[in-house]
């Protein structure tokens, strides 16, 4: 089921975005890496997980797949909030750099993402990964995709 099915056609992207934060629904992606969907205003979106075992790489960190993840999600619902009800989006790249790695004591870490500027057919969006003290663990930025539904 997808987000529109669930929160109802005609809503635009930050009105969608709030049904489903207040609906208490967590999509697959949040349920298995355990993080979840804490902000949103219009051009901003902010995630935020404690990385655990289940995110670990066999090299003792947590795998880099869990930050793009987190930024990724950040970025595209940052985007998501700017849209119309009858726009839609998809990421078409993602540039993510490493700052400093994560584990399991890295704590509570926040992925927020900005919209740096969208138009009719393309949107550019950024995002951090800190922890509680703000420290940076990973940036990124993106560019997507936006398209009539």
């Amino acid at each position: 089921m997808s987000l529109i099915d669930e929160t109802g056609a005609g809503l635009d992207g930050l009105a969608q975005l709030r049904a489903l934060m207040s609906s208490g629904r967590k999509p697959g992606i949040l349920e298995s890496l355990n993080f979840d969907f804490v902000e949103v205003d219009a051009g901003r979106a902010v995630f935020a997980g404690i990385p655990g075992d289940h995110a670990y790489n066999p090299i003792g960190t947590v795998h880099g797949g869990y930050a793009a993840t987190l930024l990724d999600s950040a970025c595209g619902c940052a985007v998501h909030s700017r849209l119309t009800a009858a726009q839609a989006y998809t990421t078409l790249e993602l540039k993510v750099a490493y700052h400093k790695a994560i584990t399991r004591d890295s704590g509570l870490l926040r992925a927020e993402g900005r919209v740096i500027s969208i138009g009719r057919r393309a949107a550019f969006a950024e995002a951090t990964l800190t922890d509680a003290t703000g420290r940076l663990y990973a940036s990124a930025t993106s560019t997507l995709l936006v398209f009539e539904r």
